[in-house]
């Protein structure tokens, strides 16, 4: 049995508003001014498709009400998980990467309605093989005017779904991997010009016998004792399907082999509180499936029983992230589809998903 520590049940709002889409992989963050803001892909078929594009989006209410989407970036292939950040400077960060994935299914295509084949199709028309080549990466947007104005994407090292934090010395840190490279390296970079340009500080070590191709989403915050964290979304036989983490004492130059915790389920989004204590929050894809939290009272060394957030999802769920709104007042979003996140070619029609809020107190 999970240990609820809630006051009170949470309130669960949805919160996208276009549902003919399926949204996923959403980022918020808490800005300066008490904003709150998204980032995440939009304008989906489903879980795996060409027309994925980062949409961006503000609450001035605490998340009671949200603007309409802003689309940041819409490249000709498909724009996924979103990661949001404000700097210390009042700089927005999104981050976001591109894939091809989606040309495998569409040859693989059967029984579809001629209509979707199509749209697909058309996709592909726009640009040539090389082309589409071109734009994979793992892209950065900044903006200095609160998300009115967006920069072009440029290149960054490495991808994670949450995107970059910022650290009390002033710097930005980003935990991730490098995609579309042989090598697979997890580590971290280092901006320390607002965001501009990123250099690769280290790479974070295997456990013995762990392939860092199996190594997967991660995510950093600093602990109130200075301590880095990262958090390890891991594959491997060993933990399979369990939060790793990996710590840091000298500023991020080097790391422990990551180690586990006792956390099944993933991807974790990590977040300080304003007295200290560290909140990870993830999915938990077992039924009965839902999005969980872990509090850590000793900057991350042990972490709680688990808190149910929620526990009646039916199909592709997660990538939870956490906000705190007054103390020990907290915001969750996570994406939740009815229907399971496997793609097939056979599919025969979209599973549609929505972006959902909850508000919960500890």
């Amino acid at each position: 049995m999970h240990r609820r520590a809630f006051l009170q049940a949470p309130l669960i709002t949805v919160i996208s508003k276009q549902p003919q889409y399926y949204h996923a992989w959403p980022t918020m963050a808490r800005r300066a001014n008490g904003e709150l803001v998204i980032a995440y892909s939009g304008g989906r078929e489903g879980h795996i498709d060409p027309f994925g594009r980062v949409e961006f989006s503000r609450s001035k209410d605490n998340g009671k009400t949200w603007s309409w989407p802003q689309v940041i970036m819409d490249t000709p292939i498909d724009d996924r998980d979103a990661g949001i950040v404000e700097t210390p400077r009042g700089t927005l960060l999104v981050t976001t990467f591109t894939s091809l994935a989606y040309e495998k299914i569409l040859s693989e295509a059967k029984g579809w309605d001629p209509a979707r084949i199509e749209r697909w199709q058309s996709v592909q028309r726009a640009t040539s093989a090389s082309e589409r080549n071109s734009l994979l990466g793992t892209w950065m947007l900044r903006s200095t005017d609160g998300g009115l104005h967006w920069s072009a994407p440029y290149r960054v090292p490495l991808n994670s779904p949450h995107g970059p934090v910022a650290l009390r010395d002033g710097r930005l840190l980003y935990a991730g991997k490098r995609l579309w490279d042989a090598k697979a390296e997890i580590g971290v970079c280092e901006s320390t010009d607002d965001g501009l340009t990123w250099r690769w500080l280290a790479e974070i070590p295997t456990r013995p016998g762990d392939s860092a191709l199996q190594y997967h989403e991660l995510h950093a915050v600093q602990a109130a004792d200075g301590r880095l964290i990262v958090h390890v979304r891991n594959q491997n036989p060993a933990n399979d399907r369990e939060t790793l983490q990996s710590e840091s004492t000298d500023g991020g130059k080097t790391w422990t082999a990551p180690r586990p915790i006792g956390v099944w389920g993933l991807p974790s989004h990590l977040l300080r509180l304003a007295d200290g204590r560290l909140v990870m929050t993830y999915g938990y894809r077992r039924d009965p499936r839902g999005n969980h939290a872990r509090l850590s009272r000793d900057h991350g060394q042990t972490w709680s029983e688990p808190i149910v957030i929620s526990n009646d999802g039916k199909g592709d769920i997660g990538y939870p992230s956490t906000v705190e709104i007054a103390p020990g007042k907290l915001l969750t979003l996570w994406y939740e589809s009815k229907r399971s996140g496997s793609v097939t070619a056979t599919l025969p029609e979209p599973p549609f998903s929505e972006l959902r809020l909850a508000s919960w107190t500890l």
